[in-house]
């Protein structure tokens, strides 16, 4: 509980403080002009270094005393993190490495110095996660085909519907539909008969 207590007090703090720079116009250099006159790829490839120093930074709090070593996916924009005890960053499920996410791409976006979402994963938890979310995916789906039902899944960020429907798209027997509002957003998969007759 204190571990969970002190990670929620850290991204609260961590948040007030990026929110109190950004309206004192300092969270981070302001490269809106000198982008303008450099090549797309090179300048988010710029962008991406900045933000994996911020990365690095704000775990290196979190998990107070821990190495962090990060290294960089320019193709898929995507940030793996690499340290002995990271779990506290990670958090229950991933949600705090959701939350880090969420923050990262937030000065991101704001500070112009990336335009796609930028992907974060702690020790191969998200690989790893994923792997097991295609596989129960396909067995669901094998399963709506078998039984001639609908079925939805637990609830799930973007980044993770997004791999199950392409998945699944490759069966032409169902059909995918993510349904509700986050944070309850879920995929819910149906027999292709049951899709047509919503």
């Amino acid at each position: 509980m204190t571990e969970k207590k002190s990670m929620e007090n850290a991204l609260d703090m961590y948040v007030e403080s990026l929110e109190e720079e950004q309206r004192s116009n300092k969270l981070i250099e302001d490269n809106s002009k000198r982008r303008a006159n450099k090549n797309g790829d090179k300048d988010e490839i710029n962008g991406l270094e900045k933000i994996k120093g911020i990365l690095k930074k704000s775990i290196e709090l979190i998990c107070i005393g821990e190495e962090v070593k990060i290294s960089t996916d320019p193709e898929e924009l995507k940030l793996s993190v690499h340290g002995r005890d990271l779990g506290i960053a990670i958090g229950k499920n991933g949600k705090n490495m959701q939350a880090l996410e969420y923050i990262i791409n937030l000065i991101g976006k704001k500070k112009k110095l990336v335009d796609r979402n930028i992907v974060i994963d702690i020790k191969d938890y998200r690989k790893n996660r994923i792997e097991k979310i295609k596989k129960t995916a396909i067995i669901t789906a094998k399963k709506v085909i078998n039984e001639g039902r609908k079925i939805t899944l637990q609830p799930m960020c973007s980044y993770e519907r997004k791999v199950i429907h392409n998945v699944l798209s490759e069966f032409k027997n169902i059909k995918t539909r993510s349904v509700h509002e986050e944070p309850n957003r879920r995929i819910v998969i149906y027999p292709v008969k049951s899709a047509g007759s919503r």
